[in-house]
């Protein structure tokens, strides 16, 4: 499996505009960059859909499996990856460290959200 390099993920964590582009179902057309919030854990990149796993981009990353992403200026191939329930306590504990006083986040750390979490890591 691809990591992220240690200065790459350091400014990835370190971002707020992070934008997702999984494929459409064609394979090779990038959907539409969606605008989503992203936590660093263990210098693995997680991203969780808003609208849980009803979510357009989440479907298309889940399905796809790979498109890209934009951050800090920077466009990256990826592979997106459904994550399970095991590490929800330890990403919570992210967004509510990156994202403290926000009133979006207490309804990131629900059911919906947290069923639609999705670690992002570089293709090569």
């Amino acid at each position: 499996m691809t990591t992220w390099d240690a200065d790459t993920i350091a400014i990835i964590a370190a971002a707020d505009d992070l934008h997702v582009s999984p494929f459409r179902a064609d394979g090779t057309t990038y959907g539409t960059p969606t605008w989503i919030w992203s936590v660093v854990v263990d210098g693995e990149l997680y991203v969780r859909a808003y609208n849980g796993r009803r979510s357009r981009w989440y479907r298309s990353a889940i399905e796809q499996g790979a498109g890209r992403v934009r951050v800090a200026g920077a466009e990256h191939e990826v592979a997106f990856d459904a994550v399970g329930p095991d590490l929800n306590s330890r990403i919570d504990a992210a967004y509510e460290t990156k994202y403290a006083g926000s009133p979006y986040l207490p309804p990131m750390l629900q059911d919906g959200p947290t069923a639609a979490t999705v670690r992002i890591r570089p293709r090569p």
